[in-house]
């Protein structure tokens, strides 16, 4: 979360006008060449951010990038950083070398300019992902008039690893993925200028992991100051069915137990190792490890010192607007395998008394009644998104009272019938592809491209000015705590509504003690 970026430091930061070529600009680091694109945007891709994080520098905080002379190619983007295989996809080119970004930006964004930057971080359960994938291609959202960044951040086991002689090394340790995206923010701080941005007026937004990453930034006091503004899609602290994320005693652990199993003396050795080895041996590790999905966020003592929610319930974390919401269906179909059983009403029954105690059966079964075949598939995706999500938005509208707006995407059409996890992304980036077999039919209609206007509407005004409320929008009132009014997102259109899912989240929420869920869940969840 930490990458900084120097070269040119004598010379001022500066945009050229656009060529038929594409557009120079001089950042601290260096030139950039980056390509004029049709509607009036130019697009930077691949600029690093820090210094490759390999060889001694694997597990380590990122550092400055090295500077360059002359104007680098900025046509293409990076190389995505090391990633878990997804089963049943090929397996796609991927380096250690991957700490870049990339910049959208309006054609002849001067530095006067001070367009509103919007800072996307990618989903994908700190395992895998990268900002290379077509959905989030910032474009058509920068042809509202901001300037969009996104970038990769290490992942896995490169990304999360937490061992005792890291911490001899430098303060604390495992959060490196963490450290990337700070990084990437300063290098935002300190170069978006020459873009046309406002460092000043900087939102970062993100979905799945990425709205996690959000959340644990807002917590984070290496992170403060680095941005104005939140958007958080489905996700906010990294809690999960397992509990709240693992102690540092916890990671350590887990990291002591990976040098073991794969036989490796010290951590030099381990730095030794060929990247690919280490992914296919945390992926082995995560499958015999019941306790948690992956290498992923802990609460390191730096990054994070405390546990997210305890840093949002004293109020110590980022006093910044914030905009956040979950999907009707966040449980399918990514979550659904994690369910709790309920092959019958007593199997789910049974199931839960052991997670949430014998007695509370009785408030279990008002917020997920056992005869509905559907609430252990509402609960998990409860637990790993919704409710968190409804807390996040719960615990900043009461420290900031205004300034906190909440949606409920459920909106469906034959080109998008799920309101599953990440439906919503397409709409957000106005990248209405066709798409994949089986998931949808033919190409969007009138009612997909009126929502993602309207969408990205929203989703630029509250990075203008913290407001997502425009002209010929429907309104969107402020959120005023649980049960009030947030934006419902359907297919008859967009609306104010009354929240729902309250009683289920407030039962959730009665297990939360110092800002943690039970650790016990670890073990509990089966």
């Amino acid at each position: 979360m930490r990458h900084l970026f120097a070269l040119l430091a004598l010379l001022p930061l500066a945009a050229a006008p656009a060529t038929a070529q594409g557009v120079d600009v001089v950042t601290k680091a260096g030139g950039v060449r980056g390509a004029a694109l049709e509607g009036g945007v130019v697009a930077f891709k691949g600029i690093p951010y820090a210094a490759p994080p390999i060889g001694p520098l694997r597990w380590r905080a990122p550092r400055p990038a090295t500077k360059w002379s002359g104007a680098r190619d900025a046509t293409r983007f990076g190389m995505p950083c090391f990633a878990s295989p997804l089963p049943g996809l090929p397996a796609m080119p991927q380096s250690e070398d991957c700490l870049t970004l990339n910049v959208w930006t309006p054609a002849g964004g001067e530095r006067a300019a001070k367009r509103p930057v919007m800072v996307w971080i990618h989903g994908g359960g700190f395992e895998f992902g990268s900002s290379a994938q077509p959905v989030s291609d910032g474009t058509k959202l920068a042809r509202h008039d901001v300037v969009v960044v996104s970038f990769n951040y290490r992942l896995g086991v490169l990304g999360f690893l937490a061992h005792p002689t890291l911490d001899r090394e430098g303060p604390a340790s495992g959060d490196y993925g963490l450290q990337d995206q700070i990084a990437a923010l300063r290098w935002v701080r300190d170069n978006i200028a020459a873009f046309g941005g406002d460092p000043a007026n900087v939102t970062v937004f993100g979905e799945s992991a990425g709205a996690h990453a959000i959340g644990l930034l807002m917590a984070s006091p290496p992170a403060r100051g680095l941005f104005a503004k939140a958007i958080a899609e489905s996700g906010a602290f990294w809690d999960t069915e397992h509990g709240s994320p693992e102690t540092h005693r916890e990671a350590l652990a887990r990291g002591a137990a990976f040098q073991q199993r794969l036989g490796a003396v010290d951590l030099a050795a381990l730095r030794a190792m060929p990247a690919d080895r280490l992914n296919t041996a945390a992926r082995w590790d995560v499958r015999r490890d019941p306790l948690t999905t992956a290498f992923s966020p802990s609460i390191d003592g730096y990054v994070l010192r405390e546990a997210p929610v305890a840093a949002f319930e004293r109020g110590a974390a980022a006093r910044v607007p914030l905009l956040a919401g979950w999907n009707a269906l966040e449980q399918t179909p990514l979550f659904v395998p994690r369910a709790l059983p309920h092959e019958t009403p007593q199997a789910f029954q049974s199931a839960a008394a052991k997670v949430f105690g014998a007695g509370r059966m009785a408030d279990l079964a008002a917020a997920y009644p056992p005869a509905d075949p559907a609430s252990a598939d509402t609960l998990i995706g409860d637990l790993v998104i919704s409710q968190q999500t409804w807390e996040l938005l719960r615990l900043q509208q009461k420290l900031l009272r205004t300034g906190v707006y909440a949606y409920q995407f459920s909106f469906t059409s034959p080109y998008s019938p799920l309101p599953n996890h990440t439906a919503e992304v397409k709409y957000v980036f106005g990248n209405l592809s066709p798409p994949p077999p089986g998931r949808g039919i033919g190409t969007p209609g009138a009612r997909d491209r009126e929502t993602s206007d309207q969408m990205m509407a929203y989703w630029t005004n509250f990075a203008r000015r913290g407001d997502p409320n425009g002209p010929g929008l429907p309104a969107w009132p402020a959120y005023a705590g649980p049960g009030s009014q947030v934006l419902a997102i359907t297919p008859a259109g967009a609306q104010a509504a009354t929240e729902t899912g309250t009683d289920r989240f407030r039962f959730l929420q009665s297990f939360r003690r110092n800002g943690r869920l039970p650790d016990a869940w670890r073990l509990a969840w089966p």
